[in-house]
């Protein structure tokens, strides 16, 4: 197992903070009597691509939601690109966040038109008003349908969509302002497994691209891992089982651990699955 060394300054600022996309220190969520996080220390680097997993109530979306800055820890300290949480405007710091996420696609009215789902990220609002979109905001736009597999879908309405489209479309929302940090929650959820593997197979290519942010996907499942994602970690109930590469720590150990059940980890190619044993 491959877990970061911590190297920040007793305030909890790293030294490092240049080459770092997050940084949390000792960071906990706390609702009430019940822990959503506890003790999570996570480095994020430029050119790295994570993937969080675990199951139902590990913490994995409030861990998102930390690293999107919707949310303020309970305890500990969060940087978001080079900022502090707490020390810092949030809103002008979302502006540099592509969050792709199942909340994000219940609020976009259904009859708005694709095209318009995308453009419209660039005021970071859902549904056209007044504002105004030259050739260059619409031409990006119409790019990156066309590098989801969806260019066909543009003057289609987002009510009229399949569960798959919708994702493919807010992802391409998602990228649309050029974002440093790219978040990704749950993309494949929902999905048939023609619609799964497609979108896999995509974001393979996003996270293989050099240009591409860095980013963060969020999943139950490890078949739902492309090709081209470097880093893991695995949370359960609220704290890290591991993290690091991922070829040393996706793990039958350590799954079943995450898990709370005997789990057996099966790799073909640059794929993983996963049964229980037994």
């Amino acid at each position: 197992m491959a877990v970061v060394t911590d190297l920040s300054t007793p305030d909890g600022t790293p030294d490092d903070l240049d080459d770092l996309v997050l940084h949390l220190a000792g960071v906990g969520v706390r609702r009430g009597s019940n822990d959503l996080l506890k003790g999570v220390d996570w480095r994020v680097e430029l050119d790295e691509r994570w993937v969080v997993l675990g199951g139902n109530g590990a913490g994995k979306t409030t861990l998102l939601r930390l690293a999107g800055a919707e949310l303020h820890p309970t305890a500990g300290t969060v940087h978001v690109l080079g900022e502090r949480m707490g020390r810092v405007d949030v809103f002008e710091l979302r502006t540099r966040i592509g969050f792709a996420t199942a909340a994000t696609g219940n609020r976009v009215p259904p009859d708005e038109k694709v095209i318009d789902v995308v453009v419209s990220a660039g005021y970071a609002v859902l549904g056209r008003w007044r504002e105004q979109y030259d050739q260059l905001d619409t031409g990006r736009a119409g790019e990156l349908l066309k590098s989801l597999g969806i260019a066909h879908l543009a003057d289609r309405t987002f009510g009229t969509l399949s569960e798959g489209e919708r994702k493919r479309t807010l992802i391409a929302r998602a990228l649309m302002t050029d974002p440093e940090l790219l978040l990704l929650d749950e993309p494949a959820a929902g999905l048939d497994l023609g619609g799964r593997e497609d979108l896999v197979g995509r974001l393979s290519e996003l996270a293989m691209d050099p240009d591409a942010p860095a980013t963060v996907l969020v999943t139950h499942h490890v078949e739902e891992i492309p090709p081209g994602f470097t880093h893991l970690l695995l949370l359960a109930r609220g704290e890290v089982v591991a993290q690091g590469l991922i070829d040393d720590v996706l793990t039958s150990e350590n799954l079943s651990a995450a898990f709370g059940q005997p789990l057996e980890l099966e790799r073909s190619g640059e794929r993983f699955f996963a049964r229980r044993r037994g």
